[in-house]
């Protein structure tokens, strides 16, 4: 038989599409050809693959070779089309008996010596290939990494020698044992009870873990807003499966070191106040993912708030709502998930501190007018961070609560909300407000008039229940208590800041 079907997958953004493909052996002068919207790294192959096969000890046909990669109008790239293209060359050839094949899916990077190398993306593909109910035959070092998907058979080889034994049925592949979460740890180096003093901070962090907030920390520097910021991370809840496999699979496509000891910890990206617009949110001819798409399920750090540009911080205004972005290009578009938590830090004035008389209300002003009103409507909690009063140094920091304590509170409380509304408070749409946000008539009233004094937004009305909701699942209580309401309408620094220096100037 000189025509040979092999199946393969691309990688376009999280989806891993089918790719058959054809292998047809034709007499006539010796030539090779691959057609299929192939990219030059596709077309590179036919070299890598002749040599592959010849060091291995097999023959390379001396006909004319034409490779069909299916479907047609699906860009391909990279080297991962190299084993099934040759594996279909040797099946074509009659050189490796092709009975099983359309089992199996195909992908790995060949040497010249006909050595495996790892592939970018074997986790959408393992899910895509495990949906497909065939097996997956990939390099050895992606095969960890694949085993982590559920039900997903798995063979890993070094070199393409190997394949024959196991399709003449001398010896069979082993499997790759799947992974289970009971294998893996959760590794946070950052502890909550490092952070001397700011019991206020520590509070609102905890809100903020427990209810998914974003949030923002406003004070002079050397108050512990980056160190805070860093251990949020510590203290959320622990990733399920179905989200650890999320992050794994948008860090696989964009060809990040995966810590496979600790690939249930939740990614924490922080961004230089340099980044682009495209760095945030993804881009290139081919979208790959950005900072926000590989803070999925995790946080997303952003220090010295004002001195990213306002445009780059703009853009992300609709992932903080939607929870995904959309890269669109002339021909196609790619949308990648993006539910970060958003936790900030800022000074209060462009020389550090609010009060030093270094800056005039003016400067002060125009300095945090370079943040938009839209973008800070869309963080919930606005917290000031103060000095550390005198003797907090001194003072005994080893019963100082620990991120594991924590973490035990913040788990407990988001277990609450996933059982009564299935998602976070952070999530919650306007119809379940209503349901799940009730207050009385005092204080309905209480809020309102809160709001309208404040001149908040409608959103910010609704960011100030959720809040309190949370507050409220803290202490396990069913409904919103006064109290609750009150702690959530303190917690708008920015808000206070902004009316004052406002006032200041109009004087």
């Amino acid at each position: 038989m000189s025509l040979a079907c092999v199946y393969s997958r691309a990688r376009v953004g999280l989806e891993s599409p089918l790719v058959t493909v054809e292998v047809h052996l034709a007499n006539g002068l010796p030539a090779f050809h691959i057609v299929g919207l192939p990219e030059a790294s596709v077309k590179e192959s036919k070299d890598r693959v002749r040599s592959a096969i010849i060091n291995c000890g097999y023959e390379f046909p001396a006909k004319r070779i034409t490779i069909n990669l299916a479907p047609a109008d699906l860009p391909k790239e990279g080297g991962r089309f190299d084993l099934p293209i040759a594996v279909g060359i040797l099946a074509a050839s009659e050189q490796l008996p092709q009975v099983d094949l359309a089992q199996y899916e195909f992908a790995g990077e060949l040497a010249l010596s006909g050595e495996l190398r790892a592939i970018i993306g074997e986790i959408p593909m393992a899910m895509s290939c495990s949906n497909s109910k065939r097996a997956l035959i990939i390099p050895k070092q992606n095969a960890e990494q694949a085993s982590w998907v559920k039900q997903a058979k798995i063979h890993a080889i070094e070199h393409l020698s190997q394949l024959y034994p196991h399709f003449a049925r001398q010896t069979s592949l082993p499997l790759v044992a799947e992974k289970t979460l009971e294998q893996f740890d959760e590794i946070n180096d950052l502890d909550i009870s490092e952070v001397i003093g700011q019991p206020l901070a520590k509070r609102a962090l905890e809100i903020a873990a427990s209810g998914n907030h974003n949030l923002l920390f406003i004070g002079p520097p050397g108050t512990g807003k980056t160190m805070l910021a860093s251990r949020l991370a510590s203290i959320l809840p622990r990733m399920t499966e179905a989200e650890a496999l999320e992050v794994a699979a948008i860090q696989s496509i964009s060809n990040q070191n995966i810590n496979t000891k600790s690939w249930l910890t939740r990614p924490f990206r922080a961004p230089h106040h340099t980044a682009s617009s495209a760095a945030l949110v993804g881009g290139g001819s081919q979208p790959k993912p950005g900072e926000i798409s590989l803070a999925h399920n995790g946080v997303l750090f952003l220090d010295e708030l004002p001195e990213f540009e306002r445009k780059v911080l703009d853009v992300l205004r609709e992932p903080m709502e939607s929870g995904e972005v959309t890269i669109s290009r002339a021909m196609h578009k790619q949308s990648f998930p993006a539910r970060f938590q958003l936790i900030a830090a800022m000074n209060p004035s462009p020389t550090g501190f609010f009060n030093d008389n270094r800056s005039t209300p003016e400067q002060v002003l125009r300095y945090l007018n370079r943040l938009s009103g839209p973008f800070l409507d869309r963080i919930d909690i606005q917290i000031e961070v103060a000095r550390l009063p005198r003797g907090t140094w001194a003072a005994d920091t080893e019963n100082n609560e620990t991120s594991a304590a924590v973490q035990q509170r913040v788990q407990a409380c988001r277990m609450r909300q996933l059982a009564r509304q299935d998602k976070a408070n952070a999530h919650l749409g306007t119809r379940e407000l209503k349901s799940y946000c009730h207050l009385s008539v005092e204080d309905n009233e209480f809020l309102e008039l809160a709001v309208e004094k404040l001149g908040l937004s409608t959103r910010a009305h609704h960011k100030i229940l959720k809040i309190a909701r949370t507050l409220a699942d803290m202490e396990a209580t069913e409904n919103i208590a006064h109290k609750h309401l009150i702690e959530a309408l303190s917690y708008r620094a920015m808000d206070r800041l902004l009316r004052h220096l406002t006032q200041s100037v109009a004087v």
